[in-house]
C-alpha cells in the first residue's frame, strides 16, 4: 500500500467496511458498499478503454454517484476531472477540450449543454447519465453501467506518483487544471492527521481510522470544488462519515446537521455563512451536535463571523488559508478579518515565506510587502499550460521549488502573516493600491447589503476607479450616497467606491467564490 487515495480507501473498506462512509439526503453507503459500487463502475469504464493516465470528467451535483465516480477513476489510475456544472456551453467545451476527458459522468439535468458540446470534444467518447433518462445519444444510464461491472478488485498496482488533477475556476480567466502527485496531495491536506504530524505509513492511517470514534462531518460546498473532495478524504482518514446536500440550500444544510448529528461543518465564506445565519435566526434547529464551523476557499468578514458567534455560542468558528495549488497552509489568528486585517499563523512545519521580487524572504517586522510562497508538498504544475506553470512554480538560488500563491502580504515580528489580497485583483487607482476584499467586507457590514463584489473600471484620470456590485437585502434599497457615507467612516477616501451597480442576485461560483469577470461586466455596463 502507498500514499494513494484509492489504496487508502480500499484499506478502509476492508478495516471498517460496516461504517457509513457517505450520506446525501436519504441515500447512504457504507465503506464496503461504496467500494463495491466504485469497483463496478471502474470495470465498466475499463471496458470502454479508460485506463492509467486517461481523464474522466464528473459533471454532477453532490451525490453518492459523484463519490463513486471519483473513486472509480482513481482505482484505474485514471484521473478524475471536476466539471463546474454551472458552466455554459462555451465554458464547458473549453474544459472538455483542455482536460482531454475520454469519458464523462453527467447529471441528466444538464442534458442540453452536454448534447450541444460533447460531440465537439475530440477525445470524449463515452457518456454515463445519472439521475434518469437522458436525451443525449449513446449515453449509458448509471444504473446499467454499475450493474454490468464486476465488484472484484482486480486492478493494477498504484503509486504515490499517480496524478490527481483539480480544475480551479478562475475568478478572472478560464479554469486551469492543478496537477498533484497523489502522495503530495495526501500530505498537503492533513497527511491523515489534520490536527498533528502526518502519519508515517499508509497502514497507520488505516489503524487510526479503525480505532477512532466515528466523526460525522459535512461539507456544504459542491464536490466539484477541490475543498469538498479533500474534506471527504479527511473524514475518511479519520474513520468518519461525510454528509452532503445535493445543492447548497441553507435550510437543507441545517436539516442535515440536525438529522445526522454533524460535528464539523465546512462552508465557503460569507456566501454560505450569511444565508445559514439568516436561516438559524428564522427557524429553530437542533444544532447541539455541531462543534466546528470552518470556512475554506473564501474568508469570513468580521460582521458575518460575529453573527455566527452570536447564533452559535461556544462553537469554534475557523478560517483556513490555502489554495488548490498549496493545500492547507495556515489558520486565521483571533480577531482576523478583511476589515481589520487578515492575519494567519502558518501551519507548523510548513515551508511558508513571503518573498520579494528577487525570491528573497522579506524580513519580519520590516513592513516590506511581498508574495506568499510555499515549498515542499505542493502541486507540480498546470495541465496543458507550461507558461502558467513556469510563472507560478519557480526555483530560488538554492534550487528550492516555490509556489507563488499570488497573495500579497507582510510578515509581522511574531511570524504571523498579514495578507492584503490577491495581487491579480488589486486595483491601482491614482497610484494607490486597493484590495477588493477589504472594501467588500466594509460594504457587507452595512445593514442593507446582503452581498458585494468590488472590481476596478478604467478611468481617464485615475487609471482605474473602484466599482462595487451590490446585492441588497430583500426589501432594502440602499442608495449610493448612503453606502458612500458608510464606507468613508471606515476606509481611506481612495478606497471608497466611486461607482455602484445594484443587482437582485449576485453571481458566484457554486463554491461561493466571487466572479470578478462577471462583476466587471455588470459594473461596466451600468456605467460605461
Amino acid at each position: 500500500m502507498e500514499f494513494n487515495h484509492a489504496d487508502l480507501f480500499e484499506g478502509l473498506a476492508d478495516a471498517i467496511g460496516d461504517r457509513v462512509a457517505v450520506v446525501c439526503g436519504d441515500d447512504r453507503l457504507t465503506y464496503a458498499e461504496l467500494d463495491a459500487q466504485a469497483n463496478r463502475l471502474a470495470h465498466h469504464l475499463r471496458d470502454q478503454g479508460v485506463g492509467p493516465g486517461t481523464h474522466v470528467g464528473i459533471q454532477l451535483c453532490n451525490g453518492l454517484e459523484h463519490v463513486a465516480g471519483l473513486l472509480a477513476a482513481l482505482k484505474l489510475r485514471a484521473v478524475p476531472i471536476n466539471v463546474n456544472y454551472r458552466y455554459v456551453e462555451s465554458e464547458l467545451l473549453y474544459l472538455y477540450r483542455d482536460s482531454d476527458i475520454v469519458a464523462l459522468l453527467y447529471d441528466v439535468e444538464f442534458d442540453d449543454r452536454v448534447r450541444a458540446t460533447a460531440p465537439e470534444a475530440p477525445a470524449l467518447r463515452h457518456l454515463i447519465a445519472v439521475g434518469g433518462e437522458s436525451a443525449v445519444p449513446g449515453a449509458v444510464p448509471y444504473g446499467e453501467a454499475v450493474a454490468d461491472g464486476s465488484p472484484a478488485r482486480d486492478f493494477p498496482p498504484r503509486s504515490g506518483d499517480d496524478v490527481y488533477i483539480i480544475y480551479t475556476g478562475g475568478t478572472t480567466g478560464m479554469p486551469k487544471g492543478v496537477m498533484w502527485r497523489s502522495e503530495d496531495l495526501f500530505m498537503a491536506f492533513g497527511g491523515g492527521n489534520p490536527y498533528g504530524d502526518p502519519l508515517p505509513t499508509p497502514e497507520a492511517v488505516i489503524e487510526q481510522a479503525r480505532g477512532a470514534t466515528p466523526m460525522i462531518m459535512m461539507t456544504a460546498a459542491p464536490l466539484m470544488h477541490g475543498a469538498a473532495q479533500m474534506g471527504t478524504f479527511i473524514a475518511w482518514w479519520m474513520g468518519g462519515t461525510m454528509v452532503y446536500v445535493r445543492k447548497f440550500d441553507p435550510a437543507a444544510v441545517l436539516r442535515a446537521v440536525e438529522r445526522e448529528r454533524v460535528v464539523s461543518l465546512t462552508i465557503t465564506g460569507d456566501a454560505m455563512a450569511r444565508p445559514l445565519a439568516e436561516e438559524i435566526a428564522r427557524r429553530a434547529y437542533d444544532l447541539s451536535s455541531l462543534f466546528v464551523v470552518g470556512s475554506t476557499g473564501a474568508i469570513l468578514t468580521g460582521t458575518v463571523r460575529a453573527r455566527l458567534e452570536e447564533l452559535l455560542p461556544d462553537r469554534m468558528i475557523l478560517d483556513n488559508f490555502g489554495s488548490t495549488e498549496s493545500g492547507y497552509t495556515a489558520s486565521g489568528v483571533s480577531g482576523s478579518s478583511p476589515e481589520s486585517g487578515l492575519k494567519y499563523q502558518p501551519k507548523a512545519g510548513a515551508a511558508i515565506a513571503v518573498m520579494d521580487e528577487t525570491l528573497t524572504p522579506v524580513k519580519p517586522g520590516s513592513g516590506e510587502m511581498g508574495m506568499v510562497a510555499k515549498a515542499g508538498r505542493i502541486a507540480f504544475g498546470y495541465y496543458n499550460d507550461p507558461v502558467k506553470t513556469d510563472a507560478t512554480f519557480v526555483s530560488d538560488g538554492d534550487g528550492t521549488r516555490w509556489l507563488l500563491t499570488g497573495d500579497l502580504a507582510r510578515v509581522e515580528e511574531d511570524g504571523t502573516i498579514l495578507v492584503f489580497g490577491r495581487g491579480s485583483q488589486c486595483i491601482n487607482t491614482g497610484g494607490e493600491k486597493v484590495f477588493p476584499e477589504e472594501v467588500e467586507a466594509v460594504l457587507k457590514g452595512h445593514p442593507a447589503v446582503f452581498d458585494a463584489v468590488v472590481t476596478g473600471l478604467p478611468d481617464d484620470r485615475w487609471g482605474f476607479r473602484v466599482a462595487a456590485v451590490v446585492q441588497p437585502y430583500e426589501g432594502a434599497s440602499p442608495t449610493p450616497a448612503e453606502l458612500d457615507a458608510h464606507c468613508r467612516t471606515r476606509l481611506s477616501g481612495y478606497k471608497v467606491p466611486r461607482t455602484y451597480a445594484f443587482v437582485d442576485e449576485m453571481v458566484r461560483s457554486p463554491a461561493g467564490k466571487a466572479d470578478y469577470r462577471w462583476a466587471k461586466e455588470i459594473a461596466g455596463s451600468a456605467f460605461p
